[in-house]
């Protein structure tokens, strides 16, 4: 479950450049759950990532509010936004559920489908151009992507199954460097689960990642050594 608390920023990375009134509008307008002042400390991540040159990754791309962000700094660094989903729906979206929206329900086939919401987001916000779309089970696309990533975002399912398939897929990919961002991590359980939260700290314990900003629910890491 997703739960929210009062803003918390800790920032040790320069300020970046925010998104235009446009860009943040379309991203407000979005599907989603990400609030504005986590969105702002995405976008500044991927700002900061994107200098490497790398292509900017998410996990998790539901109707594409966060992709936005990311989609836009791609568009400003010359480099590619790419994001994976299934686009069946994480566990807490299914009906029944918390999170359910049955208007995102292909009633032909009678099963969350988020991918036509997704793509209007993107062509209402004129962003297509930058975002490669990934449509598969993160762990079977890790399994044949070859490349280093700039930026790695984690927002897929949240039991451990697959968070720790999210990080194990994905975190190798983050070049020396590079950032790692988690969301809704939660270290108090009346927060939220705590998947996610594991994974932060299995990333700290590894050696391999530095904290380098936490905003609410999102944790920023940078590629500091090897492994994960």
């Amino acid at each position: 479950m997703r739960r929210r608390f009062i803003s918390r920023t800790t920032r040790r990375n320069p300020v970046a450049a925010e998104p235009s009134p446009e860009i943040l509008a379309a991203f407000q307008a979005a599907k989603g759950f990400m609030p504005a002042v986590e969105g702002l400390a995405l976008h500044a991540a991927a700002t900061d990532a994107a200098a490497l040159g790398l292509p900017l990754l998410e996990v998790g791309t539901y109707c594409g509010r966060s992709t936005i962000l990311l989609a836009d700094v791609a568009r400003a660094a010359g480099v590619t936004a790419l994001t994976v989903d299934h686009h069946r729906g994480s566990e807490e979206q299914q009906p029944g559920w918390e999170y359910h929206d049955p208007t995102v329900v292909d009633p032909e086939v009678g099963r969350m489908d988020t991918l036509p919401t997704f793509r209007r987001t993107l062509h209402a916000a004129g962003l297509e151009d930058h975002v490669v779309a990934l449509v598969g089970r993160s762990p079977q696309v890790a399994a044949v992507w070859g490349g280093q990533l700039g930026f790695v975002f984690i927002d897929g399912g949240h039991t451990d199954e697959h968070a720790n398939g999210d990080y194990e897929g994905w975190a190798p990919h983050v070049a020396e460097g590079g950032l790692l961002v988690i969301h809704d991590v939660f270290p108090d359980p009346a927060h939220g689960g705590q998947a996610p939260y594991r994974v932060y700290l299995r990333a700290l314990e590894s050696g391999a990642f530095t904290e380098v900003s936490v905003t609410d629910s999102l944790r920023v890491l940078r590629r500091t050594g090897t492994g994960i």
